[in-house]
């Protein structure tokens, strides 16, 4: 069975990397768990370093949590307090992004689209202003007049993936943190699915040569093996945190926090990258779709075929669609049949394999997607 979304999006070097579970094997000989509070250990410390060093710009400081919707709770909190704590307490709006995801935690649904993900738990939400994906211009007007009022602002960077994979532009991205940045606010980029080589480089915000204020990580920080999630930020948030009183700190923990063994695979995967040369591969794999593209354009029924990085990405013409639409159901079945396995969001239907499927398996991977198309589609 040919896993076509690296199990959730968090594989980025295929299933049991013989390096990074060495490195599990190896780390959990030797120590499998402490407390990182008033303590540090050694690979949380060599973890922090190698992700500073390949973090854009100055996020040279990290906090370790379980997964990518902790992450973003992380973020949300820092910005929130850092901004009380430095005396902008008239910063009380929260912005994000009409279609965006950004995990299951409260916080994370309350920047989040509404929908099926979170119409159950509206009544604890909270509000939040929602923007046009996409739009710069919107982005524009808003911050130059609200711009003194907004704590945050949050987004999924080129792509929203969970969203039903919207692309937006490097241009995009740029306007918005010009926006929001300008305006005093927090920019706070979700990278928890479009970080680790996704979008074709390490980064999506280093196509725009954007540096936000706040990145969330996780996904395919340890090649997958393990769960980590990762809030990263620049300097003037972490200062904001220091002093005597303790009651200035950031008091948010997990008892797993920057676990030894999830730290351990983190480092070996990123090893991989450098290793491997892994993002030829995903310069492959666009290579790879794009010569795919016009054949499943061709496909009646087929719509909006997309593709960066190591994504592709396409929609389904129904009377139905959205998230809820059976035929993506009816297509990951036939895929499935034929050795694929996909899981569809609803009528847009996707490939985002593991890097190591540049060549003869993304061949295959792409052979069944449209013999599963044209079984049900066409």
């Amino acid at each position: 069975m040919f896993d076509g979304i690296s199990s959730w999006w968090v594989n980025v070097h295929g299933h049991a990397h013989p390096t990074v579970a060495a490195a599990i094997g190896a780390q959990a000989a030797s120590l499998d768990q402490v407390i990182l509070a008033d303590f540090s250990h050694g690979p949380a410390e060599q973890l922090s370093d190698a992700l500073a060093a390949i973090l854009p710009g100055d996020l040279d400081h990290v906090f370790f949590s379980d997964d990518g919707s902790t992450a973003v709770e992380v973020a949300l909190k820092m910005a929130w307090q850092a901004h009380q704590q430095r005396g902008d307490t008239g910063r009380t709006k929260l912005v994000a992004m009409d279609g965006g995801y950004h995990g299951d935690t409260l916080g994370g649904m309350r920047v989040g689209a509404r929908g099926p993900f979170n119409d159950a738990f509206a009544g604890l939400l909270g509000d939040a202003t929602f923007l046009p994906y996409g739009d710069a211009e919107a982005a524009e007007a808003f911050f130059a007049a609200h711009g003194h009022e907004v704590c945050l602002c949050i987004a999924e960077p080129l792509i929203q993936c969970a969203g039903g994979m919207r692309f937006t532009t490097p241009e995009y991205l740029s306007r918005l943190a010009a926006a929001v940045q300008g305006a005093g606010a927090f920019l706070v980029l979700d990278e928890v699915a479009t970080g680790f080589g996704r979008t074709g480089t390490m980064w999506a915000c280093q196509q725009a040569g954007v540096v936000p204020d706040l990145m969330c990580l996780s996904k395919g920080i340890t090649g997958g093996a393990l769960p980590l999630g990762v809030t990263a930020c620049r300097p003037p948030i972490f200062n904001a945190f220091l002093g005597a009183d303790k009651r200035t700190a950031f008091l948010h923990g997990h008892s797993y926090t920057g676990n030894p063994i999830a730290c351990a695979a983190a480092i070996a995967s990123l090893s991989v990258f450098r290793d491997e040369d892994t993002l030829s591969r995903v310069a492959e794999m666009s290579t790879q779709y794009a010569a795919a593209a016009p054949v499943l354009s061709a496909i009646r029924g087929v719509t909006d075929v997309r593709w960066m990085g190591g994504i592709l990405a396409l929609n389904l013409a129904t009377d139905v669609g959205g998230y809820l639409d059976p035929i993506g159901r009816r297509v990951a079945d036939a895929a499935f049949a034929r050795g694929l396995y996909l899981r569809p969001l609803g009528d847009v239907v996707y490939l985002m394999p593991p890097y190591c499927s540049a060549g003869d398996d993304l061949a295959f991977a792409l052979s069944a997607l449209e013999g599963a198309l044209r079984e049900v589609v066409a």
